[in-house]
C-alpha cells in the first residue's frame, strides 16, 4: 500500500513554491556566515588550528539534540492560524537573529563557542521543519522541484552572505583588520546584516505560505494528547531508529561520508588557503585576514553555482535517475574539494569551488527528494529530523578525529585533512549506487 496520503495535494504555482521556500534565503544567510567565518573568529580569538574541529563540535551536537525533537514536536502541532511548521520557523528566526548579533562581539574564545551552540540550535529550530514543509504541502511529483527551490534560495543567500565581509571592505571601506585580538569590523557588520535578513526572510514565508490541516482534525487532537506525554515522546523519538525505511538506511551511509567532506571544508579551507597561498599561520596577521576574506569569495562561488544548478538537476534526474545524478555530483565535488590542497593560485581556486557547488546543489536536493517518497506523511517531520542524525554524527566524528589527523599525521597542516574530506565525499558518491529509490517520481523518470 502506498504510504503517501490518498488525497492528492494541490499543485502549487511557481510563486507559491517561491513563497514557501523564501525563508531558506535567510536561514542559509546565517549558515553561510557561520561556515565561512567561525574558524576565522575562533583563530582570531586564539584557537590553535588542530583544535578547530573540536570547537566546531558545538554545531553538530546541537543538531543531534534539536532536530529530532523539533521534528517530533512539529508533527504534533496544529494551530488554525499558524499551522504546523510555521511556529517553529518564527521562534527559530528570532533566536537566530539574536545569536548572529552576539557572535562577532565575542571577546573570548569560550564565549564564541557558547554563542555557536546558541546560534546553531536556533538555526536548526527554523531549518528542520522546512524540510518537512515540502513533504506536507507538495504532491510527490512536485517534491523534487520544491527541494530544488529551497536549494536555489540556499545558494542565493550563501553567495551574498559569504561575500559580505569583502563587500563591506571594498565598497564601504570598513576595516578588515583585527584590532587588539578582536573580530574585524567587516565580519561584525556582516553578522549584523545576517541577523536582520534571517528574521525578515523567514517572516516572509510565515506570512505568505499556508499549511494543509490534518485530514482528520479530531483524531489528530486525540493522538496529539497521547504523543505529548513525556514517556511516549521519548520512546517514539529513540525508537524511530528501528523503524527507518530501507531507503533511509541506505541514504544514511551516503550522508555520513558526504558530510565528513563538507565539515572538513568548512573547518579547514580558511587555514589551508592562508598556509598554502598566503604563506601564513598567524591568525593575527593581515595576510591571514585577507585569506579569510578570499575564502568568503570562494564559498560565494560554490553557493552561486549551487543556486544555478538547483534548477538543472531535476531536468537531469528526469532524463536519467535521481541517484545517478547524485552520484555524479558527489564525485565531482569530492575530486574538486581534494584538489584545493594542490592549487596555490588564489584565482585558480575558484574552479574547484564550482565543482563543490554542483555537489552542494545535489546534497541539498536529491537525498531529501528520494527520502520524502519513502516516508509516512504523518511522521514526515520526525523522520526528517532523525535523518539529520546522519548529517551530524559524521560531523561529530570529524570533530574528534580530524584534529588528531591534522596534529599527528599532517604536522599541523590542514591541507591534507581537506584532501581527506574530498576523498570521503567521492566515496559517498560510489555508495549512492546502492540506494533504492522506489518512489513514483523515480519510476516516472
Amino acid at each position: 500500500m502506498d504510504i503517501q496520503t490518498a488525497t492528492r495535494k494541490p499543485r502549487l504555482s511557481f510563486w507559491q513554491l517561491w513563497n514557501m521556500s523564501f525563508g531558506f534565503f535567510g536561514i542559509q544567510f546565517g549558515f553561510a556566515l557561520q561556515n565561512a567565518n567561525t574558524s576565522r573568529i575562533f583563530s582570531t580569538l586564539g584557537a590553535n588550528a588542530d583544535d578547530l574541529a573540536l570547537f566546531w563540535l558545538a554545531a553538530p551536537i546541537t543538531g543531534l539534540l534539536v532536530q529530532p525533537v523539533i521534528g517530533y514536536m512539529s508533527d504534533h502541532t496544529w494551530h488554525p492560524r499558524w499551522g504546523r511548521r510555521r511556529p517553529f520557523f518564527f521562534v527559530g528566526a528570532v533566536l537566530a537573529a539574536i545569536a548572529l548579533f552576539l557572535m562577532p562581539n565575542s571577546t573570548a574564545l569560550w564565549m564564541a563557542v557558547v554563542v555557536l551552540w546558541m546560534m546553531d540550535a536556533a538555526i536548526n529550530v527554523s531549518m528542520e521543519p522546512f524540510r518537512a514543509f515540502v513533504g506536507d504541502k507538495l504532491d510527490e511529483g512536485q517534491q523534487t522541484a520544491g527541494y530544488a527551490m529551497q536549494t536555489f534560495f540556499i545558494g542565493c543567500g550563501a553567495v551574498i552572505a559569504s561575500l559580505l565581509p569583502t563587500i563591506f571592505e571594498t565598497w564601504f571601506s570598513v576595516s578588515n583588520a583585527s584590532v587588539n585580538g578582536m573580530v574585524p569590523d567587516t565580519v561584525r557588520y556582516a553578522f549584523y546584516a545576517g541577523g536582520l535578513v534571517f528574521f525578515l526572510a523567514v517572516s516572509w514565508t510565515v506570512m505568505t505560505a499556508d499549511e494543509l490541516p490534518p485530514v482528520d482534525l479530531e483524531k489528530f487532537k486525540q493522538e496529539r494528547q497521547h504523543a505529548r506525554r513525556f514517556g511516549v515522546a521519548l520512546k517514539e523519538i529513540i525508537g524511530g531508529f528501528a523503524r527507518m525505511p530501507k531507503t533511509m538506511v541506505q541514504l544514511a551511509f551516503v550522508q555520513f561520508f558526504t558530510w565528513i567532506g563538507l565539515f572538513a571544508m568548512w573547518i579547514y579551507t580558511g587555514t589551508t588557503i592562508a598556509d598554502t597561498v598566503w604563506q601564513t599561520t598567524d591568525a593575527k596577521s593581515a595576510a591571514f585576514q585577507d585569506a579569510g576574506s578570499w575564502v568568503g569569495l570562494m564559498f560565494g562561488v560554490y553557493s552561486g553555482v549551487s543556486a544555478l544548478a538547483a534548477f538543472l538537476l531535476p531536468v537531469f534526474a528526469r532524463a536519467t535517475s535521481r541517484k545517478l545524478v547524485h552520484m555524479v555530483c558527489l564525485l565531482i565535488g569530492g575530486i574538486s574539494l581534494a584538489s584545493i590542497f594542490f592549487i596555490h593560485d588564489k584565482t585558480l581556486l575558484l574552479v574547484p569551488m564550482a565543482g563543490v557547488g554542483v555537489a552542494w546543489a545535489s546534497i541539498l536536493t536529491m537525498p531529501y527528494a528520494i527520502l520524502a517518497g519513502a516516508l509516512p506523511p504523518e511522521r514526515m517531520g520526525y523522520f526528517m529530523g532523525l535523518f539529520n542524525f546522519f548529517v551530524v554524527i559524521p560531523q561529530i566524528c570529524s570533530g574528534v578525529l580530524l584534529g588528531f589527523f591534522t596534529k599527528h599525521l599532517f604536522d599541523g597542516h590542514t591541507g591534507p585533512t581537506l584532501a581527506l574530506g574530498g576523498a570521503s565525499m567521492a566515496l559517498a558518491g560510489i555508495l549512492t549506487l546502492f540506494v533504492t529509490d522506489n518512489s513514483k517520481a523515480a519510476r516516472a523518470t
